[in-house]
């Protein structure tokens, strides 16, 4: 007969013997690490990336002016690769936005130099071109029936020939010093010349800020609904590793000139899109026509609809990408825009999305394309040569879809 006044066994019996608590508990935790790790390994392989170059150039990649030429000259690739992104994950591609972006360059120089438009009219009068392109091309996939590899194909044709006839086979510069802000201009001394900039310091700390309270609100958010959530030490943990390293951003791009204008525009997308694909009716049926298209078309999604739009979209993003990179040119040229589709692509399928659709974020996307710019960057630092880059970065495509690939197979139990 048990005492009732014996202390209460504080370990659990399983089949085959008792278990301690402890050891369960920081078994559970350290499995939720790693399965944490997974769902962040592109995130995990940029800073791979990061270290790996910034050992091989002695340092010369994290400097604070390559900082700031890195996003600087990898801009336009970034905003095309948003929308790239939101095209993959509908289960499409689009081969054009290279030939889009050269064409609404040369547009922009016709009118902003040629023509001697206001800059501001020039530029708005190029997003429109762009947003008609895709207002084109979305017609013939969404309402014709064709498929998008195939509209875009002849796209990347049509437009590579009408930027060449706007050109006349010659460039177009210089553009007005307000253009040339798109893509050189920086954004500094708000508060007074100081060094580094007081303003691009405050910026960095109000991001630091809105992160903590933004990943605070969805632990808690969690909690309260029985959602499971990661371990405090380990969610601290990544909060200031995260801190860190956009403080330390920060301050490369105050000690330089400041924040590239250019850097603002995508954050203004990253938040905008990350909001659409998140939050919004628009975005959950991109991913569920992306999942499954015929089940989307029976729960009542009007999936031409959202494809239009997505070209639509895409074709505005391919103008922007396009001035950007002919306002940082100070330049319209007949070879603008070459491999800008290969780039676009490659940043969305390293950055996580899915080669069948349905799966992909614009995080991925700006993370994948940031490591494209890093191995662009750290391999010319060290003076490979451009026949070498390229093997390099198909052979980095390559392994992230095969990755892919594989994680697909093994979950699906093949």
């Amino acid at each position: 007969m048990s005492d009732p006044n014996a202390p209460l066994q504080t370990e659990t019996r399983v089949e085959g013997g008792n278990v301690n608590p402890i050891q369960n508990k920081f078994t559970d935790r350290l499995s939720h690490i790693l399965s944490d790790l997974g769902k962040n390994g592109i995130f995990i392989a940029l800073i791979i990336v990061v270290v790996l170059f910034s050992f091989l150039t002695d340092g010369i990649l994290l400097r604070p002016q390559n900082i700031s030429n890195l996003i600087v000259q990898n801009g336009y690739i970034l905003v095309l690769a948003i929308g790239m992104v939101m095209v993959i994950i509908a289960g499409h591609i689009d081969l054009s936005v290279g030939s889009v972006a050269a064409f609404v360059g040369a547009c922009s120089g016709l009118f902003a130099v040629t023509w001697g438009m206001p800059w501001w009219l020039a530029v708005i009068l190029s997003l429109a071109i762009g947003a008609a392109v895709g207002v084109w091309q979305g017609f013939w996939i969404a309402y014709v029936g064709i498929p998008a590899f195939i509209v875009t194909l002849a796209g990347m044709l049509i437009f590579r020939g009408l930027a060449l006839v706007v050109l006349g086979n010659a460039n177009i510069g210089s553009f007005p010093t307000e253009y040339r802000a798109l893509g050189n201009g920086f954004v500094n001394g708000i508060f007074g010349e100081s060094d580094p900039d007081i303003f691009t310091l405050g910026i960095g700390a109000l991001a630091i800020v809105a992160l903590i309270v933004q990943q605070l609100r969805t632990r808690r958010g969690r909690q309260k609904y029985g959602q499971e959530v990661e371990p405090i030490v380990w969610f601290f943990t990544k909060l200031v590793l995260v801190s860190i390293a956009i403080g330390f951003f920060t301050y490369a791009l105050a000690s330089y000139k400041g924040i590239p204008v250019t850097l603002i525009i995508l954050a203004v997308l990253v938040m905008v899109y990350g909001v659409v694909m998140n939050r919004s009716v628009f975005g959950r049926h991109i991913y569920a026509i992306g999942g499954n298209r015929h089940a989307a078309e029976l729960s009542g999604i009007k999936t031409r609809r959202v494809d239009f739009w997505l070209f639509v979209n895409m074709g505005f993003l391919a103008a922007l990408a396009g001035l950007i990179f002919t306002a940082r040119l100070n330049l319209a040229g007949p070879k603008a825009g070459d491999g800008f589709e290969l780039e676009a692509i490659s940043a969305a399928f390293i950055g996580g999305a899915a080669v069948q659709g349905g799966v992909g974020t614009i995080g991925g996307a700006i993370i994948g394309g940031l490591i494209i710019g890093v191995l662009n960057n750290g391999m010319s630092i060290m003076g490979i040569g451009i026949e070498w880059q390229q093997a390099v970065k198909g052979l980095v495509l390559l392994l992230a879809v095969a990755f892919d690939v594989y994680n697909k197979r093994r979950s699906g139990g093949q």
